[in-house]
Formats: structure tokens, sequence, C-alpha cells
């Protein structure tokens, strides 16, 4: 049997009706709003229907350092699910859904990979259940309102220089981050800087992932700045009147959209906020729902630990009042010995010494999960044809010495079948009780002394280098009520560090914030930290141009 792309298993596999798929959950047709035959979403009033129903318990997956070995986070999660459902097990998928950006971009599609796949996996990657396309036109119906404001005589005494509020396209478009805009005339508007970002790096993405209903959505939308007065006071969208229209385009996107994977386990694809400049999770919707319907929940946080799961915890599981159970920290042998220094093109020969030399990586991240957050983990290798039995006992050996024992995975040649071991582990670490979670610094600390509790708890550094500007702007959001906020990092994913070119697990450096913002709305501090695009650009050779569709409407070209 020849090789099959992703997209080629996906369209191979029969999937259920959506209906089937809410029945394993006690779900109704009545309390589904269908989207075609496969894909559906919930209603949020069920959360208060199931409010005094215990919950289940939520396994979060996360991983290593980004290599461009690549590590597999999404499929380890899918299948790990697939794995549990096949054991039994009333489970529940719970993801983000993939940007346009990326899919068109470097990546292409993001719905798994293999057979550890969520399904349609075509709609998924392109416009699903309209979502993104709702959280835009409220981004950009805000930014219209403003420019208006201003127009119409600017009663806010909105300084034109201090407008912190961009305009969204889901779309990689490089040209499109700095425009000067207003021009041609009076009647135009009002000439000034401008910029537009990516629509998951926008604030109502997170503000929409973050909110727990409806009213919850509304107060977070008014709390939006969206720039300062000439004499620096906070302008809002609620000042402009703007939540409550923005809020009508939203309600039908903060319900929960559910799809199945390819072995037909339910899942919730819900939300996707940027991990670099956000918390990067899905929707605390989403993961809530999960946990009143089944008895086990699997969640994936963006990027490695020191990202994407430190936010998890410290913002989400914070805001949303959850915790997790236990900790999946997904590897690959070829990933550790691109931390080691071995070459992409170098990854599939056996080297003990380099494969020694990056898994300081992977122990700094188990470390960090148990020291930081107080949870029990296992390792998922995710493993290639290409590992060596030695290497493979090397990992095992190393992570024993931290506490966490290794499942090789693979999923993504069998499926959930490919995961049981894994499976086995997670529940060992569940039924066993082996967590006890907590977060990584107190509320009431500083925002420098939180920024500070990250970099050296988290990411080993020495300490952290303020610039004036963000010691001023800190200093400023404090004074504005903001202090009690938690820390959302503006970091590379590429190192522990913000330098990424520094692999493994670097020490003797120091964690550079240039500056600082509030994202009012979705209720946390960005701290910047080296060069965090916004709206990223398209390489040289885009997924996009391999992407086709046929006159029988089948699309090719997706991974």
């Amino acid at each position: 049997m020849g090789y099959k792309s992703d997209i080629e298993i996906a369209q191979g596999t029969q999937m259920e009706p959506i209906e089937r798929i809410a029945e394993q959950i006690g779900l109704t047709a009545d309390e589904l709003e269908h989207y075609g035959k496969y894909k559906a979403k919930v209603d949020y009033g069920l959360l208060d229907e199931m409010k005094d129903k215990p919950d289940g318990k939520l396994i979060l997956v996360t991983a290593i350092t980004p290599t461009p070995a690549g590590e597999g986070k999404t499929t380890t999660s899918v299948g790990l699910a697939d794995a549990l459902h096949k054991l039994g097990k009333k489970v529940i998928l719970a993801l983000r859904e993939p940007s346009l950006g990326p899919v068109f971009g470097i990546k292409g599609g993001a719905a798994g990979g293999g057979y550890a796949q969520v399904v349609p996996m075509e709609d998924i990657n392109l416009h699903f259940t309209g979502d993104f396309h709702a959280i835009g036109a409220a981004n950009n119906l805000l930014a219209a309102m403003l420019d208006n404001h201003i127009y119409q005589g600017n009663a806010l005494n909105v300084d034109t220089r201090k407008i912190t509020w961009k305009r969204c396209v889901d779309m990689n478009d490089r040209q499109l981050r700095f425009v000067v805009d207003g021009l041609g005339g009076r009647t135009n508007g009002v000439p000034r800087e401008d910029g537009y970002d990516i629509t998951v790096a926008s604030e109502i993405m997170a503000i929409l992932c973050l909110s727990k209903n409806i009213d919850h959505l509304k107060e977070n939308l008014k709390k939006i700045i969206v720039g300062y007065t000439r004499d620096e006071k906070p302008v809002t969208a609620g000042e402009l009147n703007a939540h409550g229209a923005m809020a009508a385009l939203l309600k039908d996107a903060l319900k929960p959209n559910l799809v199945q994977t390819l072995e037909h386990t339910p899942s919730f694809v819900h939300g996707g906020p940027f991990a670099n400049i956000a918390h990067g999770c899905n929707s605390i919707m989403a993961t809530r729902m999960g946990l009143k319907l089944a008895d086990y929940v699997v969640t994936e946080a963006g990027f490695g630990a020191d990202l994407g799961a430190e936010k998890f915890c410290d913002i989400k599981c914070r805001i949303a009042g959850i915790k997790p159970s236990a900790c999946v920290i997904v590897a690959t042998v070829r990933a550790l010995k691109h931390h080691g220094g071995v070459a992409k093109a170098d990854l599939a020969t056996e080297n003990l010494a380099a494969l020694e030399t990056g898994l300081p990586n992977l122990l700094k991240h188990i470390e960090n999960m148990s020291k930081n957050f107080g949870l029990a983990s296992v390792v998922a290798i995710n493993r290639f044809p290409d590992d060596s039995e030695a290497e493979l006992e090397l990992i095992r050996e190393k992570c024993k010495e931290y506490g966490a024992n290794v499942a090789l995975s693979e999923v993504w040649g069998k499926g959930g079948e490919g995961g049981i071991d894994l499976a086995n582990e997670v529940l060992r670490i569940i039924d066993g009780n082996m967590s006890s979670f907590k977060f990584a610094y107190d509320e009431d600390l500083t925002l420098r002394e939180k920024i500070t509790a990250i970099a050296k708890n988290v990411y080993g550094a020495d300490g952290v280098d303020f610039a004036p500007t963000a010691v001023k702007e800190l200093d400023k959001l404090e004074s504005l009520g903001f202090g009690k906020f938690p820390v959302c990092m503006a970091k590379t994913q590429y190192s522990l560090s913000d330098d990424q070119k520094k692999l493994g697990a670097p020490k003797g450096f120091n964690i550079a914030v240039r500056n600082a913002k509030v994202s009012a709305g979705a209720g946390f501090v960005v701290a910047l930290t080296g060069e965090i695009m916004t709206m990223p650009g398209l390489p040289k050779l885009p997924a996009a141009e391999k992407i086709d569709v046929d006159n029988t409407g089948k699309i090719s070209g997706l991974f």
C-alpha cells in the first residue's frame, strides 16, 4: 500500500452523522445547531443546566520547545483521545481552530495527522462554522466605530497618535502590517497611521476564548482599551457603545463546535488565539462543556510547555476555575537531537551524544510542570521509523530520574491503537491522584514580580532586564488598576530564552522585556520580549500554491 497524505486518509474515512457523535455524550438532536451533516454548534445554555454536575478529569497535552523537525502535539492529542475511547472511556477532545494564515502559509492543514485527525478536516482548516469571520467582523466594527467617532467630532478627546486598536484579517499579509489610511480629503476620515493584525492575534479572539457566557463576553468586550486621550486616559469600547453590537456578531461564535475524530471520538474544536501574544488555548466554553459531558477531556496548549502550558495554567485555569489532573509532554527523538545541535538533514542518523545534549530541554519541561504547577507528567515519544532502540532507552532512563515515565506514541500510523500505552499511563497518573495543581505565581504579586517569577522559574533565566519604556508602562498599568491581572509573555516559541538561537535548556541569560500592554477585555497584561509578529507573512513557497479543488468540490493539497 502506497503512502497516503493526511487529506487522502481523511477523505477516505466514512464519518458518522453528527447526531450519533452527540449521542455518545448525552446530547440530543434538539440541542445541536447543524452546520451540514458532520458538524454542529452546541448551545452554551447547557452549561447552566449542568452547573451542579461534577466535572470530569482534564488532561493537558503540551510539548518540548518546538523545532523544524516537528513534534506532533495535535496528532498526539487526537490519538490519546481515540485510545481512551477505545478503552471504553467517555472522552471528549478539545482543540483550537486553525487559522487560515498558517494553512495557506508554511504549515498547511492543522487538524492532526495520519490516522489521528479531526474531521471534516477540509472544513475545519477553511471556513468551518464562521467563527473567525465573526471575530474579524467584531474587531473591525470596533475599529470603524472608533474612527467614525473621531471623524464626527471626537467627543472623547481620542489622541490619534495613541490609538492601539488595529484592524484584522485572517490571512498572512505582511503588506498590511503598517498602513496610512483616511487619505483623500475630509470626507474620507482623519488621516493616521494604522495597521492590521491576523485575526488570531485580535484581542477579540482571546476574549471569546476566555468568556464564560454571553453576559461575561459583553462585559469583557466593554473593557477593551482602543487608545488613549490627549491626557493619557484609556478609551474603551464601552465608551464608544460598541460592545452590544460586537456581542451580537459573536453570539453564535461563542457556541462550541462539535465534530469527530477519524475513529468517531466526540471533539470540540473552538477558538484559536496566538500562543505568542495571547494564551494559545481553545475556549473556556468548550473545555467546561466537555468536563460536564464526559469523564475525561483531552486538550492541548500552544507551542512548548514554557509558553502554552504556562499560560493554560496561569491564565485559562485561573479565569475558568478548572484544573488539569495529568500532563502529557510530547517529544520526538529527532527534535531532541536538533536541540543537541544536529542539522535537520542528519536527524535520521543515530546520535546518542547529540540526543544527550538535547535532552535537558525535555527534562526542564518535566521539571517545570511538576515544580511550578504540581502536575505529574508522562512523556509521549512520537515515534519515527528511524528512531533507534538505544536512543529510546536513553530517553526512558533520563526521564525516570525526573519522575516521568515514557510511553511510545504511534498514533500517526495506527490511530487510537497506537496510543493505548500512553492512555494507560495517563489513567495511572489520574487514578493515583499524582497531581496537586497550583499556579506558578500569586495574583497579589506586582506585574514585575510575576514576570520575574515566570522568567526565573519557568524559563530558567537569571533575571529580567526591564527597558525604561517597560517600567513606565507597567507602573502605569498598575496605577490604572490592572496589577492583579495574570501576565501573558510574548516570547519566541523556539527557545526557553528570548533568543531563538539558544536551543536545549540554556543557562546564564536574562529575559529582556522591552514593553508591556494590557488586554483589558481578555483580562491579562502582555509583556513584550523580542520582536513578535502579530501579522505574519507568506513564505517564498506558500502552501496555498499546492491547494486546489476539482469540479466535484473535492479539495486537495491540505497536507
